[in-house]
């Protein structure tokens, strides 16, 4: 009998705090008007954004188009302009915070579902490599000369070295 490997993986949300993404793929429905917009955060997890811009009744659904509105004018970084072509926002970079909407399933009424919920959205201008450091905290203190910083991994300065 032949033995097949499995995946490791499984789904596990985008944790919640600030994130930043790049919109890799944006898709529309002109028929149903409906808009997809695939991101991905600098570690490769995936999340869609879903705007529905035209409502079951067959018109504008003003609050989707508002929300895509807002949306794209962060990305793209522009509060002017009156109307894009849906991929004219594939590669824009938002900052945004990702919170936790915990529901029942409706599949089955003993489990939970999480959605992640992108608010506190802003420009960016690509992935961030590092974080800043906080801020020395300021000493009345004089320093005492010192010698050259000690290096870290990849010949960069040791932070914690130097604050100690």
């Amino acid at each position: 009998m032949a033995k097949i490997p499995l995946s490791k993986g499984g789904y596990s949300p985008i944790p919640e705090g600030e994130h930043i993404f790049k919109v890799v793929s944006a898709t529309y429905d002109d028929d149903f008007g409906k808009l997809e917009v695939e991101l991905v955060t600098a570690s490769g997890q995936k999340h869609t954004e879903r705007f529905n811009l035209i409502g079951e009744d067959g018109e504008i659904n003003e609050k989707a188009q508002n929300a895509f509105s807002f949306f794209a004018k962060t990305a793209l970084n522009n509060f002017n302009l009156e109307e894009i072509d849906h991929e004219d926002i594939v590669g824009c970079y938002l900052k945004c915070t990702v919170e936790h909407d915990i529901q029942q399933s409706r599949k089955d009424p003993a489990k939970t579902v999480t959605f992640c919920k992108l608010t506190d959205k802003a420009p960016a201008s690509g992935f961030e490599t590092a974080e800043a450091p906080p801020a020395p905290a300021s000493s009345s203190k004089p320093k005492a000369a010192s010698s050259p910083a000690p290096a870290a991994k990849g010949g960069k300065v040791d932070l914690d070295a130097l604050l100690g």
